[in-house]
C-alpha cells in the first residue's frame, strides 16, 4: 500500500515511527505537510496539490494533525475522504475530539466518568460556577490550552473567582473541573487502537505540580490497567468516533474519570516507558479496514 503521514514534522519520533512502521511491513510511505497541501474542489474531478503537483493515489492517511491547524488540518483529510482514501481517524472526529467542550458533552451522553466540570460565560455566574463542581480547590481549563499549558490550580474561593474573573475578563473561553485530589498529580495514558487498549503508561508530574504531562516535566512508566479503565478508554474513544487515539484516564474514587481523548497522540513516551511497539498496530488496523473496504466493494460490484 502507499500510506500518506499527515504531519508538518518530519523530524519527530511519531512521524518517524510511523514511517518506519509502514515501511517494515512492506509499504510505501510519504510524509505529507497538510499545511503546504492546496485543493482543488470540484464535482468532476476533485483532487489534492502539493508544490505544484498533484498529490499521488494513497491507499490511506495517517493524519497528525497539529492543535493549531485543526481547521485547515481536518479540510485537507476530509478532502482525501473525498478521494475514497481511508483516513486512520477521519476528519469530523478529530474535530469532535479537538473541541473540548464538545468532546465531554459527548462523553457525559455516552455515561463515561469523567470529572464534573461547569463553563460558563457571564461573571454573575461565577459563584454558582464554583459551588457546581463542589468549590475549592478546583481546575480551571482554557478550552484552547494544550499540553497542560493554560491549566490552573486554585485551592481557595478567592483564588478561584480570581482566576475565573481574570480570564473571563480577556474574553477567553474557559473549564470548571472538580480537583481529583486522590490522583496525587497522575493519570493513566491509554493508547487505544480500533478496540484495543495496546499499551498504557502512568504519568506522574513533578514535585509540587498537579499536572502529569510529560512535556512540563512530568514521567512515564509501564502500569498495569483495570478491565474497567480498558473498557472506559475504548469507549471514550468511541464516543468521539475515533480509531487511534490517547486516553488520558484519572484514577478517583468513584473509577476511572476521563479527562480527555487524544487525536494525535505523541508515540515516544508511551513507547519509551512501556517497551511496547505503538506504531505497528497502527498500520495493522489500516491494512485490516483498507482490506475490509476492498473486500465490500468487490461484493458490491
Amino acid at each position: 500500500m502507499k500510506i500518506g503521514v499527515l504531519s508538518q514534522f518530519p523530524e519527530l519520533y511519531s512521524t518517524r515511527r510511523l514511517v518506519e512502521a509502514c515501511e517494515s511491513r512492506g509499504h510505501e510511505a510519504l510524509v505529507i505537510n497538510p499545511i503546504n497541501c492546496y485543493m482543488n474542489i470540484n464535482s468532476v474531478k476533485p483532487s489534492i496539490h502539493l508544490a505544484g503537483a498533484e498529490v499521488p493515489q494513497l491507499d490511506a492517511v495517517i493524519p497528525r494533525i497539529h492543535t493549531s491547524v485543526t481547521f485547515y488540518g481536518c479540510a485537507v483529510v476530509r478532502q482525501f475522504e473525498m478521494l475514497g482514501v481511508f483516513a486512520a481517524n477521519d476528519s469530523i472526529s478529530i474535530a469532535r475530539s479537538r473541541d473540548k467542550l464538545r468532546a465531554l458533552q459527548l462523553l457525559s451522553r455516552k455515561g463515561i466518568g469523567m470529572p464534573i466540570t461547569g463553563f460558563a460565560n457571564k461573571p454573575h455566574d461565577i459563584p454558582d460556577l464554583i459551588n457546581m463542581v463542589g468549590g475549592p480547590p478546583l481546575v480551571i481549563k482554557l478550552l484552547e490550552g494544550t499540553q497542560g499549558i493554560g491549566v490552573v490550580l486554585a485551592e481557595t474561593r478567592k483564588a478561584a473567582e480570581s482566576v475565573i474573573e481574570a480570564f473571563l475578563g480577556l474574553k477567553a473561553n474557559i473549564m470548571v473541573q472538580e480537583f481529583i485530589k486522590e490522583a496525587n498529580g497522575s493519570d493513566i495514558r491509554c493508547f487505544v487502537v480500533g478496540d484495543k487498549v495496546v499499551a498504557a503508561m502512568k504519568r506522574q508530574g513533578p514535585d509540587g505540580d498537579f499536572r502529569s504531562n510529560l512535556h512540563l516535566g512530568g514521567h512515564g512508566e509501564k502500569v498495569r490497567i483495570t478491565p474497567q479503565e480498558r473498557k472506559t478508554a475504548v469507549a471514550a474513544v468511541k464516543a468521539m468516533g475515533l480509531s487511534v487515539a490517547g486516553v488520558d484516564i484519572l484514577r478517583s474514587n468513584r473509577g476511572p474519570l476521563v479527562l480527555e481523548v487524544n487525536s494525535a497522540p505523541g508515540i515516544e513516551g508511551i513507547e519509551q516507558a512501556t517497551g511496547i511497539q505503538v506504531a505497528e498496530p497502527i498500520v495493522e488496523y489500516i491494512e485490516k479496514m483498507v482490506a475490509a473496504r476492498k473486500a465490500n466493494h468487490q461484493v458490491i460490484a
